[in-house]
């Protein structure tokens, strides 16, 4: 593995009585496309809000890019201001500011939060938009996107303040298999360019295409990891195996409508 960006050791974490996180041990490497699986429930979008400081964790240790999160409580300002400039998060649900232009949503940030002058943060928002293909729709609001468009959108917000790591969730769901594609070969760019990326999904033909590598999540657990053409082609946990047993039986569910 390259130089470690992501470093997480024994995490856990706990809402009410039910632990979510179970100890959870994963490592990403600078560059790197990691796909994150697993059933629904068994922790990812959980794990990747503790790495993006959005969520305290109980117990374990957490590290990105030289930055340690403590347990038991969250980051403070400070802590929390060097981690928005070494993570960028992706929410399945883009979340951009309907009120806003798409070029206003990719500054505002850098603006607000990081005291970047406008100008300069401006022209960074519209390079963005350019590289991740939508620069002609900088001026438009989030209603008049596609649903591909508002995705490269959100991508290219996470990426204003130029983070190392960048955290996807569900970075497919609301796009067809050319889309799809699309956005495997912008992703691919970015960790050619250096960018380091942790996408949680349930597509496996994503992962198939795209994915350095993929660890699978059950119960809060890593059970699983390697390249995918070993683990989605022969899988060895139990868990792996009914995650694409369900993928299978759902896309003959759909062939024969």
């Amino acid at each position: 593995m390259s130089t470690l960006l992501l470093d997480a050791r024994g995490v856990r974490l706990r809402r009410g009585t039910r632990e979510v996180l179970c100890g959870v041990d994963l490592q990403v490497g600078a560059g790197e496309l990691v796909a994150l699986m697993g059933l629904s429930g068994g922790g990812k979008t959980t794990f990747l809000r503790a790495v993006a400081g959005l969520e305290a964790f109980d117990a374990g240790t957490l590290s990105v890019d030289g930055i340690d999160l403590r347990a038991g409580r969250m980051p403070d300002r400070d802590a929390v201001r060097a981690l928005r400039r070494k993570v960028g998060m992706v929410f399945q649900f883009h979340y951009l500011f309907e009120h806003m232009t798409a070029l206003h949503n990719v500054w505002l940030a850098p603006v607000h939060v990081h005291r970047v002058p406008k100008a300069e943060a401006e022209s960074r928002a519209r390079a963005l938009l350019d590289q991740l293909g939508v620069g002609a729709r900088a001026n438009a609001l989030p209603r008049e996107l596609s649903g591909g468009e508002a995705q490269r959108v959100a991508i290219a917000r996470a990426l204003a303040v130029d983070p190392p790591l960048l955290l996807m969730d569900e970075p497919t769901a609301s796009l067809d298999p050319a889309r799809r594609d699309e956005l495997g070969e912008t992703l691919e760019k970015l960790t050619a360019a250096g960018r380091t990326l942790l996408a949680a999904t349930h597509d496996d033909d994503f992962v198939r295409d795209f994915a350095d590598r993929v660890i699978v999540m059950a119960q809060g657990q890593v059970v699983e990891q390697g390249p995918p053409s070993s683990v989605l082609v022969n899988p060895q946990h139990p868990a792996t195996k009914q995650l694409l047993s369900q993928k299978k039986n759902h896309a003959e569910k759909e062939r024969s409508r």
